[in-house]
Formats: C-alpha cells, sequence, structure tokens
C-alpha cells in the first residue's frame, strides 16, 4: 500500500516534535495505519537554523504555498505560531484536495465554521 505523504508547515517546537516522533515510532505507526507515515516535506520560514530534529531526508521549503500544492502531498499539518496566515494555507491545502491536521486553537475557534464548511465542499 502507498505510504501517507505527510506535508508539515512550521518546523519550530511543535513541527520538529511531530517529526521525532513519527520517526522515533515509524514501525508503531506503520503496523496500526496499516500503511506508511512518512514526512515529505515541511515548510519554515529559516532555513538555516539549526533543527531539533533530523530533516535529512524531509524536502525542506520557506514557501508553505509548494507544500500545500505539492501533489505528492496528502495531509498538510500545520503548525506555526501565526494566526492570519496559516488560515489561508488551511483554505489552500482544502482547495487542493488536502487533509489538514492543525493544533492553532485560535484559528479553528475563529474560523471552524468556514474551514469546516470548505472541507464538506
Amino acid at each position: 500500500m502507498k505510504p501517507v505523504n505527510i506535508g508539515i508547515l512550521g518546523l519550530g517546537t511543535v513541527g520538529c516534535g511531530t517529526v521525532s516522533v513519527l520517526a522515533r515510532n515509524a514501525e508503531e505507526i506503520t503496523r496500526r495505519a496499516g500503511r506508511e507515515i512518512r514526512v515529505k516535506q515541511a515548510a519554515a520560514r529559516n532555513l538555516k537554523k539549526k533543527r531539533d530534529c533530523a530533516t535529512k531526508d524531509i524536502a525542506l521549503t520557506d514557501d508553505a504555498n509548494k507544500v500545500v500544492t505539492n501533489p505528492d502531498v496528502g495531509v498538510v499539518v500545520e503548525l506555526t505560531v501565526c494566526f492570519d496566515i496559516p488560515r489561508l494555507f488551511v483554505f489552500k491545502a482544502i482547495q487542493h484536495f488536502k487533509h489538514v491536521v492543525t493544533a492553532n486553537k485560535p484559528l479553528i475557534a475563529a474560523h471552524c465554521h468556514d474551514i469546516f464548511s470548505a472541507a464538506q465542499n
């Protein structure tokens, strides 16, 4: 079965934590999901910054649009600390038929109805 390719927006503390947990538990996640879950691409503002996670096998970009429009990415995980800009990327990901996961509570609180409506269409 084909792997699930993930694109991550934000490689700060939470983004790197997510990358590390997925790598550390890859075997068990694959067993439970029935297929490999892999981080294919990630966007970060500063590509020169030292990361607290392994990014060797991840295509890095400073352009989040490249992640949300990448045809090889099936799930976009939004893990930024911003508010308005991530909203645009979430909607764009939905428009490109991606599943979206976010830990951005203010974004969901302010725009949940619009996001859920867009996802249902």
